[in-house]
Formats: C-alpha cells, sequence, structure tokens
C-alpha cells in the first residue's frame, strides 16, 4: 500500500516540500497531495504590490504541478483529526475526508488584528490575496486627495505605504508606527527609510496606538482622531485555529509546536513549515514568519520524512535568519543583515541596487515555486522495507 502523504497549504513551504518529495520518492511507493483553497500560487510577498495597483503572476496551480506525481486538491481545510489521521476538506462539491500517513500543516498566516474594535468590519489587509484586490478596488474609487492610513510598521506595513505612495501619488499616504519608525534597522537604515518617506510624501506618526478602526477614522490612545477613507491593518499575523482545534500542542497564538525536524512534539506524524510553525532557529530564538523561515523549515521537515521513508541519512539544514530584505516602491530599496541573535548589523545597502536585489529575490522564489520538481531528475529513492519512525532517526 503506497504511503500517503497530504500537503495543506501550497503557499511558499507547502509548493516546495510537495515539490522536494515529489522530486525524491517514488510514485510507486508514495501518493503526494496537496490541498489548497486557492487554485493559484499566490505571491504572498507582492500582495502590497497587488492591492497597490501592480500586475503580479499568479500561476495556476494545475499548472504548476502538471506532469509531476502530486495530485492537487483545490478546497478549504475545515478540521484535522490526528488520532484518525484524517483531514476533513470543503469544496464546491461538498465536503469529504482525506486520509494520510504524513501530514505537512503548511497553511500559514493570516492578519491579526489584536481585538481592536472596528478592525474586522472596517479595515483592509494584505495577507491574503482576496482582501489585497478589495483594498484595491477601494484604492481604485479614491478622488485625488483621499486619505489613506496604514497602521503597523512592520516590514509589511513599510513595503505597503511606499507602495501605495509611489504607484498612486494622487493619495494621502499616513503610516501610524507603535514606536520609532524602523527601530529594528540599523541607525544608517532608519536615516535611509525615513528620506524614502518624505520623498514618497508619506507622513509618519509615531509613538501612537490605535485603540479602535471606524469607517472614516481611526481613534488613538492619545485621543488623535486620524480621518481615512482607506485604513489598512499590517500590525501583525497570527495563524489559524485548525491545529489547535485537532488537539496539536500549539503556542498561545496557535503555531503547531514542532522539534529540530519540524516534526509536531505531540503528534510525530504531522510536520509543520512556514508560518504555521514555532521553530526554534539555531540561535535558539524561534524564527520569525517570513519566506525565508518557509523555505528553511520545509527543507528541514522533507530532509527528515525522506531520511525516515528511504532510511537514507537525512541532508542537515541551518535554520538561521540572515535579514531582510525591503521595497520602498519599485526603485527604492533596503537590504538589512543581521547578526546571530537576529539584531540588525550597522551597514546596509539601500537605493536602486538594494530594489533590484529584491526584485531578483522574488523572481527567483516565483520561478522555484512555479517548478516546484524542477523536471523531476532521474533517480527516485524507493522507501526503506521499514522504515524508521523516530524523530532521533528521522534528522542527521
Amino acid at each position: 500500500m503506497k504511503h500517503r502523504i497530504v500537503v495543506l497549504g501550497a503557499g511558499y513551504a507547502g509548493c516546495a516540500a510537495a515539490g522536494l518529495l515529489a522530486r525524491r520518492l517514488s510514485p510507486a511507493d508514495t501518493e503526494i497531495t496537496v490541498v489548497n483553497a486557492e487554485p493559484d500560487f499566490v505571491q504572498r510577498l507582492r500582495l502590497h504590490q497587488l492591492a497597490a495597483g501592480r500586475e503580479i503572476a499568479a500561476p495556476r496551480l494545475t499548472e504548476v504541478f502538471a506532469g509531476t506525481p502530486v495530485r492537487l486538491r483545490v478546497a478549504r481545510v475545515t478540521a484535522v483529526d490526528p488520532e484518525r489521521r484524517t483531514v476533513a476538506v470543503a469544496d464546491t462539491d461538498g465536503g469529504a475526508e482525506l486520509g494520510y500517513d504524513t501530514l505537512f500543516y503548511a497553511l500559514g498566516s493570516r492578519g491579526a488584528d489584536h481585538g481592536v474594535p472596528g478592525v474586522a468590519e472596517h479595515a483592509f489587509d494584505v495577507a491574503a490575496r482576496p482582501s489585497a484586490l478589495r483594498l484595491r478596488e477601494r484604492l481604485d474609487g479614491l478622488g485625488r486627495g483621499g486619505a489613506v492610513l496604514v497602521v503597523g510598521d512592520g516590514l509589511t506595513g513599510i513595503e505597503t505605504a511606499t507602495e501605495i505612495a509611489e504607484a498612486r501619488p494622487g493619495l494621502s499616504v499616513t503610516l501610524i508606527a507603535r514606536g520609532e519608525l524602523g527601530a529594528r534597522l540599523s541607525a544608517g537604515a532608519r536615516d535611509h527609510l525615513r528620506r524614502a518617506c518624505d520623498r514618497l510624501g508619506v507622513a509618519v506618526v509615531e509613538h501612537t496606538v490605535v485603540e479602535s478602526v471606524e469607517a472614516e477614522r481611526v481613534l488613538c490612545a492619545d485621543g488623535t482622531v486620524l480621518a481615512s477613507d482607506a485604513t489598512v491593518w499590517t500590525a501583525g499575523f497570527t495563524v489559524g485555529p485548525l491545529a489547535a482545534a485537532g488537539g496539536l500542542e500549539v503556542t498561545e497564538e496557535g503555531r503547531v509546536v514542532v522539534d529540530g525536524s519540524m516534526r509536531s512534539v505531540s503528534h510525530p506524524d504531522i510536520y509543520a513549515v512556514g508560518d504555521s510553525a514555532h521553530a526554534v532557529g539555531d540561535n535558539g530564538h524561534p524564527l520569525p514568519m517570513s519566506c525565508a523561515s518557509a523555505g528553511y523549515t520545509a527543507l528541514r521537515a522533507t530532509a527528515a520524512v525522506l531520511g525516515e521513508l528511504t532510511g537514507r541519512k537525512a541532508a542537515h539544514t541551518k535554520l538561521e535568519y540572515l535579514g531582510n530584505h525591503i521595497s520602498l516602491g519599485r526603485l527604492d530599496g533596503i537590504i538589512q543583515m543581521v547578526d546571530a541573535e537576529g539584531r540588525a548589523k550597522p551597514k546596509y545597502m539601500g537605493g536602486r541596487k538594494a530594489a533590484r536585489i529584491k526584485a531578483g529575490i522574488l523572481r527567483m522564489s516565483l520561478w522555484a515555486n512555479s517548478h516546484p520538481t524542477f523536471g523531476l531528475p532521474r533517480r527516485k529513492h524507493r522507501l526503506a522495507a521499514e522504515p524508521q519512525r523516530t524523530a532521533e532517526k528521522a534528522v542527521a
């Protein structure tokens, strides 16, 4: 009987995991199914560009996995039952259950409203393609001088505010920062960011906490009231409740707690990768939610599964976070490297060269996820006669 591998989510982590497994495992022994709610591969790193009015590629997943052993199921995951080793899904034909022997949990993250009143009802976000398109439609309807407030000064907020300001110069864009703008960047990078905001006409309001969001204004903790025709909420991300509801051990925010092989510490048949996983990096700190973390965790998990199923020594992948690449519109950017503790190094790269590097990273990421099996290499590993099912055997 074939070993059934089900991958939940076809984002950066899910696509990478499915492709790597398909490249290395024999279809005579394994069955790989990918479940994704949307029929397209979504370039989440570029959703702020989509919202601002840019056109970005969205390859059809049927084409991405065409010619590979990977089966695609376009459906929404509604439940995970680790005890029965099943996943419940819903699509246009109704509901169904999928059985698995190994599960890859790669459902990613979504915008976090942190319980702030009015965010769900009145704010927009760029955490998913449908919501980015709703923001785009709203921006299309604003006349010259329309006020756009971007709440949150993390990387998503910075990129969203500068992208909208550059793509739609007729709008008034304000970025609301809880602390100092670019606090996690080096001093030079912070200065560069401020100059970019000034050049693009982005007003920055620092040390401000938003208490509630209304249809046409934002109320701040210090009593400030800011008018808004479109409020964009970028103040963090969270994960869905499915893992916790299924009984997996999770963090307070719902991320699956995993060991060094990305295996759930409570359910060894489940691996969590990408934003869904609470993975501790080589520096002893949890990896941040990011595309880079998605790649590293997918490599570590697939190596563990391949080692377990084929009896071969698993390849070792470092779990590290090297830095941030930040776009400031199409013609400017910042590359900020970090040290082993995740602190910004003094030097940074800014300007057009940084923008070109960021664009190159995005192109490379799109190509890799559009060709997840890289042509299916000639060698296919057969399953070991008696695969070892321990974390110690799965990780080199």
